[in-house]
């Protein structure tokens, strides 16, 4: 029996009856010959994740503090791994299968753009289509990875990512319609709220920009009074509350609802939409704006960061659509760093002398 084997038999034995088991994935984006006799499904999807160029580029995307100076800030490559270990966390407790709460983490964010919602916003205004980045996360995995192959991954993990993003909305709705298949994937959605919450606090408070009694009191009477008691609290409760329910679906109190949705809206009020942060989100704003107009004239440099389709010259509507899909994906592939670099060789004058 190889390894692979002794695996999924072992996951059968050890996990819970309403875990996604490897052996019963429903398979692949595209058939391909599977020969790996060492590793999962759920393994290989998360390996080819971590090892593709688009997760490397996470690490110099935004996630709320633009291009920061300090090494201790936040990056979108930090933000998968937090939601990975929260997620993974939740996954060991309630007997899930880790390997592919692990692979949807890590690949959850791959379609964010630079400038993080700043970089989001403006897409969505330029796009014909639109933007949303859970949708431009499952396109990179699909299409656009690996040489323009894509990662080909396993229908679980590619359910997980689309359906990980929540925005303002609940949390976890009563509509099943609206979660993720798995509770692997549900679990990530949760953790993804759990892990920016207290991020995006603790950055604020590396910035100076609220104190930690800011926090209303009733608030850290439930969660605690730190990052690390705030997770542990949020965690515990999605936990116990899941346990007790036994139903096939996750769970959080309702008291723990309501502590995470005020939360949110702390932070909405005080640090997303602070002057601050408000500032260099209309800068960003501009720098994708004007690079997008431009692009939609002009050929991309070499280098790009992916091998794109052949532009062709815009002639008819199917023409248009097509040139405005490749700047779509040009521009929502770059790294905040790759961004101002081009905005600057492109817009700002260059010194010169005469000899």
């Amino acid at each position: 029996m190889s390894i692979r084997s002794q695996l999924e038999e072992q996951e059968k034995l050890t996990l819970s009856h309403y875990a996604a088991l490897s052996s019963k994935s429903l398979g692949r984006l595209r058939s391909e010959v599977d020969n790996c006799d060492l590793r999962t499904v759920y393994q290989r999807d998360r390996d080819r994740i971590l090892h593709s160029k688009t997760f490397r580029r996470l690490k110099h995307k935004t996630q709320v503090f633009l291009a920061p100076a300090g090494d201790h800030y936040r990056t979108r490559l930090t933000h998968v791994l937090e939601v990975s270990q929260i997620a993974r966390t939740i996954a060991v407790c309630l007997r899930l299968n880790e390997y592919l709460t692990e692979a949807i983490a890590l690949g959850h964010d791959l379609g964010h753009t630079p400038f993080g919602h700043a970089g989001e916003f403006s897409l969505n205004t330029l796009h014909p289509g639109g933007f949303k980045h859970y949708n431009q996360s499952l396109r990179v995995v699909d299409f656009l990875a690996n040489h323009g192959a894509g990662l080909n991954l396993t229908w679980e993990v590619r359910n997980g990512i689309i359906k990980h993003s929540k925005g303002y909305r609940d949390i976890l709705p009563d509509d099943s319609r609206e979660l993720p298949a798995t509770l692997e994937g549900q679990a990530v959605r949760v953790a993804d709220i759990i892990a920016y919450l207290n991020h995006d606090m603790d950055d604020a408070l590396r910035a100076d920009m609220i104190r930690e009694t800011d926090l209303p009191m009733h608030l850290r009477e439930v969660v605690g009074d730190n990052p690390s008691r705030r997770i542990d609290s949020m965690v515990r409760d999605l936990v116990m509350e899941t346990l007790c329910q036994d139903d096939g679906r996750l769970h959080l109190s309702g008291m723990m609802q309501q502590t995470i949705s005020d939360m949110r809206t702390f932070l909405y009020e005080n640090v997303y939409r602070n002057h601050l942060v408000h500032n260099e989100f209309e800068k960003a704003q501009k720098i994708i704006r004007d690079l997008y107009m431009f692009f939609l004239e002009h050929e991309f440099p070499n280098g790009g960061q992916e091998p794109f389709a052949e532009r062709t010259p815009a002639v008819g509507a199917s023409e248009e659509k097509k040139l405005h899909r490749h700047v779509c994906d040009f521009i929502a592939g770059m790294t905040d760093r790759y961004a101002l670099g081009l905005y600057n060789q492109i817009f700002l004058p260059k010194p010169w002398s005469v000899f």
